[in-house]
């Protein structure tokens, strides 16, 4: 049977249509999406939209980090190192071995005094709780109070998994190596007498953290205080939580503002706090930073728009 093919009859380079059917196309609808005709606004960046938004940006952020930045410096922190690497330091027998255990004692005054509250930190160097091993050592069912986990505790807790078949709670290498270290604080009266400066050891650790939800009773003793004990101790939770970075601090007791006693208090770290937190003028540095770049672009660009404003040539820049 012989077929006559018209041109007309192949739409959008498609097949042709059988005789009598609807012609089939590809073209999208005819609407503004489809067709691309929605409105659209692109902003034209001239020396008079961009030099002012640079040199806005500036003073904003030159202002914000220098408002950071003293803040931060009218923080009060004294830094105490007991290392004891040097052979004059009294610290310095807790080097040996054979000596346990190791007391020793640093006298220090304040030269300013502290206002409110104080935070007492332990500070360590080359201790790595970022390694990745000792990060996933530690098993979280044992954390929640998962019943289960401390009879069967996770794998990634070896070698600190098992004592003698018999499960370790809390199992793992973070447990294992907890900050042990005890520091005391004694106020020197007129007559060489020694004040004890009190230690509050709850409020330390973030309320998150602090209550575990299938929580029976505590699988160990940690301290006296039964509000204060097992899991939920506040010195493990603080230390559970580990850090980035080789050399960190910790939060270790906090020393209450009291009318009759005025802390003239302490690597064991003794800190004020503010309304950013702690002494940190990381913050504050890169604010005045990054806004004194964008003012230098912003007198760059404005130096050259005046250069070729000035030329026969060019009325403007359009950046």
């Amino acid at each position: 049977m012989a077929m006559n093919y018209n041109a007309k009859d192949e739409v959008d380079g498609g097949p042709p249509c059988p005789p009598g059917g609807t012609a089939k196309t590809r073209r999208p609808d005819n609407t503004a999406f489809k067709q691309q005709r929605l409105p659209a606004w692109q902003p034209i960046l001239t020396a008079g939209t961009v030099l002012p938004t640079f040199f806005i940006i500036g003073l904003i952020f030159i202002s914000i980090g220098i408002g950071i930045f003293v803040t931060s410096n009218n923080i009060r922190e004294i830094e105490i190192d007991y290392t004891g690497t040097d052979p004059s330091s009294p610290c310095y027998k807790r080097l040996s071995p054979n000596v346990t255990p190791c007391i020793c004692t640093i006298n220090f005054t304040l030269e300013q005094s502290f206002e409110g509250n104080v935070f007492m930190y332990y500070g360590l160097s080359n201790f790595y709780q970022n390694h990745r091993r000792y990060v996933k050592s530690r098993d979280d069912g044992q954390l929640n109070g998962d019943p289960s986990a401390f009879l069967n505790p996770n794998k990634e807790c070896e070698p600190y998994r098992r004592n003698e078949d018999k499960p370790i709670a809390p199992c793992g290498a973070i447990a294992n190596s907890m900050f042990n270290d005890t520091l005391e604080l004694f106020q020197v009266g007129n007559a060489s007498d020694l004040m004890p400066v009190p230690l509050k050891k709850k409020g330390i650790a973030w309320w998150t953290d602090k209550n575990p939800v299938n929580w029976v009773k505590p699988v160990y003793m940690l301290d006296s205080d039964e509000d204060n004990n097992g899991f939920i101790n506040e010195d493990f939770i603080v230390w559970v939580c580990t850090a980035a970075l080789p050399t960190f601090r910790k939060l270790y007791r906090l020393i209450e503002r009291r009318n009759d006693l005025h802390p003239t208090l302490p690597r064991m770290i003794l800190s004020t706090i503010s309304w950013m937190g702690g002494k940190n003028p990381f913050l504050g540095i890169a604010y005045i930073a990054i806004g004194s770049i964008s003012f230098l672009l912003g007198v760059v660009l404005l130096v050259i728009n005046h250069k070729y404003r000035n030329s026969s040539n060019t009325a403007d820049i359009t950046i």
